[in-house]
């Protein structure tokens, strides 16, 4: 019985020291408009630490930031060289794959998260991806989900920022990601994580609102809903695109 008491003791004490810290978040913008000319945009996260006690002996307090898109499935194919020309020669259907996720640190990534907790709150890059299974075929079905990690990333859609997150006295953080131009509509889930010793001891989510505004707002609803009427509509500025571009090439030849 002595022994069952002083665990739970033990544990009480470990909750009470985790709940220490809390984090107190701002955004410079919780919406993102996509409009006709949009090229990007910048989100500035910045916070701070909130706590009752002093700040506690040990390892240093880090910072995680991740910005995560909307996910959905996929298949990842691939190609060989058969007879001259690249054919689908093997595929895997990948279960959920954000169409955005960037991963900011204080520090390298394996110093300030360790695989347990990496497995338990899916922070990395291959954590955000869920791929259960793959065909009895599929030899090596990792190299799909590397692959399209890597393909990603040359898109910049897929980043893992070390030290982008500046720590001001294990109490003030602020972090920049950057949003590429090539972004779907839908809520942008960000979490932040503190961390000591590897360890997860708070957390906080909030989301980003991504939304198509103006023409691109108008285009994108009328695909959805009036596809005959927006398919006859492509169809007439594609015939007067050609024509102007026919006549403009007439009067230069005159």
């Amino acid at each position: 019985m002595r022994a069952l008491l002083v665990l739970i003791t033990a544990g009480m004490l470990v909750g009470a020291a985790q709940a220490e810290e809390d984090i107190v978040l701002g955004l410079n913008q919780s919406e993102v408009s996509i409009s006709t000319n949009f090229n990007g945009s910048e989100i500035i996260i910045f916070g701070a630490v909130k706590r009752e006690t002093p700040i506690p002996d040990g390892p240093e307090l880090e910072v995680v930031v991740t910005v995560s898109g909307p996910s959905k499935p996929l298949v990842v194919r691939r190609k060989e060289k058969k007879f001259g020309i690249w054919v689908n020669v093997d595929a895997v259907e990948v279960d959920r794959a954000p169409s955005f996720y960037a991963v900011a640190t204080s520090a390298p990534l394996r110093e300030v998260l360790n695989r347990i907790e990496d497995l338990r709150y899916k922070i990395s890059v291959p954590r955000a991806i869920r791929s259960v299974g793959a065909p009895m075929n599929i030899m090596n079905s990792a190299a799909f989900t590397e692959a399209l990690i890597r393909i990603r990333r040359k898109e910049n859609q897929y980043q893992l920022i070390e030290d982008g997150v500046t720590v001001d006295q294990q109490t003030l953080f602020r972090a920049n990601v950057q949003l590429p131009a090539a972004l779907i509509e839908g809520d942008y889930n960000t979490r932040i994580f503190l961390t000591r010793g590897g360890k997860v001891i708070s957390q906080y989510e909030t989301v980003i609102d991504v939304r198509k505004v103006g023409l691109e707002r108008w285009l994108y609803n009328l695909s959805r809903e009036q596809s005959l009427i927006y398919g006859l509509l492509s169809l007439a500025i594609a015939i007067a695109a050609g024509w102007a571009a026919s006549a403009a090439f007439a009067l230069l030849r005159r």
